[in-house]
């Protein structure tokens, strides 16, 4: 939508900021260069003329943002578009069980994780939101498709299966033994791993914490383990 300067001016002033900001966002996803009706918002919002970089038009596009009074979610930041460099890494046997998770956030963000450490199949519980689910989808960021998924129970899982979990007594992941291939169990955002579930696990292990909180958010925990996995299992030439 372009603007004369009498309608841009007609605006809240927040929403003078949101227009500018979707609109360089617009140029920025499409590859085009800063059009004319940019450069006049520009002006008319008193902002010095934006350099074409990467860097300085994403700093623009946050100003525009946080006077829009608008917060952004990783997911919708602007280079959510960008191109990754590809990876041959293969992915290692562990499988990672998300037993009955909620949240769409933590459910992309341990995509994204296995991903970037290639770490092997993510196991659905049948009450976890899937990769079809739109949320899930946005906030993998790309990757909800390329990493192993698969629906399954903890019969479907390959053994021996390992709780990360706080418990007293449990050893640390950083004294454990991991084997070669196993299963990974991560709980809900709320309650945990089930009983029935931890008395199926092998073994039960925790990220000690020393802190006043004794637990981590789950998708927190899992990135700690996971580059713990992927240091311990991988060739380091790959890391």
């Amino acid at each position: 939508m372009t603007f004369t300067k009498e309608k841009f001016f007609s605006l809240p002033y927040r929403k003078r900021h949101k227009h500018a900001g979707r609109h360089l966002r617009s140029l920025y996803e499409q590859k085009l260069p800063l059009d004319p009706h940019y450069r006049m918002m520009e002006e008319w919002l008193e902002l010095p003329p934006l350099e074409e970089n990467r860097e300085a038009i994403s700093d623009r596009f946050h100003l525009h943002m946080r006077e829009a009074a608008i917060s952004l979610q990783e997911h919708n930041t602007l280079d959510v578009k960008r191109l990754d460099i590809l990876s041959n890494a293969p992915y290692l046997p562990i499988g990672i069980y998300l037993e009955e998770l909620r949240s769409a956030f933590n459910i992309g963000s341990i995509l994204r994780t296995v991903e970037a450490f290639r770490l092997g199949t993510v196991y659905f519980s049948e009450n976890t939101p899937f990769i079809d689910n739109p949320k899930v989808e946005k906030t993998a960021m790309g990757v909800a498709h390329t990493v192993p998924t698969q629906r399954g129970d903890l019969s479907t899982l390959p053994g021996p299966l390992i709780a990360l979990e706080t418990v007293e007594g449990a050893p640390s992941i950083f004294d454990f033994e991991f084997p070669d291939s196993f299963s990974l169990l991560l709980g809900n955002e709320e309650y945990g791993l089930k009983a029935k579930t931890l008395e199926a696990a092998d073994h039960i292990v925790q990220i000690p914490l020393v802190g006043s909180k004794n637990s981590l958010n789950v998708a927190s925990a899992f990135a700690i383990a996971a580059a713990h996995f992927s240091v311990a299992k991988r060739d380091r030439t790959l890391l």
